[in-house]
């Protein structure tokens, strides 16, 4: 009886895993798209991505390297108002959040696909 048990709630551990790799996997593909997509993001036009195939000029910003060490906060703050997260005062790269360009839930996604990179 307690081998069932512990068989069960391995079984259900292993399907809870499952369907979070499945949802990340979704939130990184919608965030890539949103990172490509000329009316949404359009980040490709100013960021070239180490490590990533982009169809973009990329030469405008820095080169996106090493977000996969960076805390999830740090780079939805970025993304959200640079102005207010990175301190700076000059930079081309507009305020997704704040200005409403992008919603909380497609920051979330990019996010999730900045985090791909190495």
């Amino acid at each position: 009886m307690k081998l069932i048990r512990n068989l069960l709630i391995a079984s259900a551990v292993t399907g809870v895993l499952a369907s979070s790799t499945l949802a990340n996997a979704d939130l990184v593909a919608e965030g890539e798209k949103i990172f490509n997509t000329k009316n949404l993001g359009n980040c490709l036009a100013c960021h070239a991505v180490n490590g990533k195939e982009i169809n973009g000029p990329g030469s405008m910003g820095p080169k996106l390297t090493g977000l996969s060490y960076w805390d999830e906060k740090t780079l939805y703050d970025t993304v959200f108002d640079i102005y207010s997260a990175r301190g700076v005062t000059n930079t081309s790269m507009p305020s997704f959040g704040k200005s409403g360009w992008l919603s909380d839930s497609q920051i979330k996604a990019v996010v999730a696909y900045l985090k791909t990179i190495n």
